[in-house]
């Protein structure tokens, strides 16, 4: 992974740790296995899009529940 040139650069660098966790616990609730080496590069397009849209919908709902005041796990509705 070291050397390559990324162009969905983080804006907070401390974050890292709390993307690359959910990654793997989103991946872990859908059944996916992420590759040891890093390369995504055998990975189903399928996997890899499930994967995606289920990390951003989980931080669009942390998000939300952040804007209503409440935990994630809450959202009130």
């Amino acid at each position: 992974m070291a050397g390559r040139n990324r162009s969905n650069n983080l804006v907070v660098q401390q974050a890292n740790s709390a993307i690359q966790q959910l990654k793997y616990e989103a991946a872990q609730e859908l059944g996916i296995t992420i590759p040891a080496d890093g390369y995504y590069g055998n990975m189903p397009s399928r996997e890899a899009g499930s994967l995606g849209g289920y990390i951003t919908k989980k931080l669009v709902q942390q998000a939300e529940a952040s804007l209503a005041g409440t935990s994630a796990g809450q959202t009130g509705l």
